[in-house]
């Protein structure tokens, strides 16, 4: 509690004498390793989010991990590290900054570069991509 929340109680428990202070709450201390991945990057409760049965199995081909989505990068702002890409599947665009890239190099990041990403949050809640990569190109077919 601050100063003026103090001073306020103070003065209700003037008026009601069997008022009493509000006990601090803790976090639960059994917490996942998942929840404090979470945390850390400062995404917050996952419990109000819809469980995800994709993530849980991976791809038989092995060309994207768990929860991996495709989609193209719309706009880079390469002075500002972030940019919008459009996903394959269609839906609004979506931001990502530069310090989620974890494969392939920011000078890669144009309009039209295809991409692959995890949904995440930003820390103000919004959806962003929470991990980017630049997938290498496919190897040409061999000519017959």
């Amino acid at each position: 509690m601050n100063a003026s929340q103090k001073r306020l109680f103070e003065e209700a428990r003037k008026r009601n004498p069997d008022l009493k202070m509000p006990s601090e709450t803790k976090p639960p201390a059994n917490w996942s390793e998942a929840d404090l991945q979470l945390v850390k990057q400062g995404v917050g409760d996952k419990t109000s989010r819809p469980a995800t049965p994709a993530a849980a199995t991976g791809d038989a081909t092995g060309e994207a991990p768990t929860g991996e989505q495709s989609g193209s990068v719309v706009t880079y702002f390469e002075a500002k590290g972030f940019g919008f890409l459009r996903p394959d599947d269609g839906g609004r665009d979506i931001f990502f900054h530069v310090s989620r890239l974890s494969e392939g190099l920011a000078t890669d990041l144009r309009p039209g570069t295809r991409v692959l990403y995890e949904l995440g949050m930003d820390r103000t809640g919004k959806m962003a991509a929470s991990s980017l990569r630049i997938p290498p190109p496919a190897a040409p077919a061999a000519a017959e």
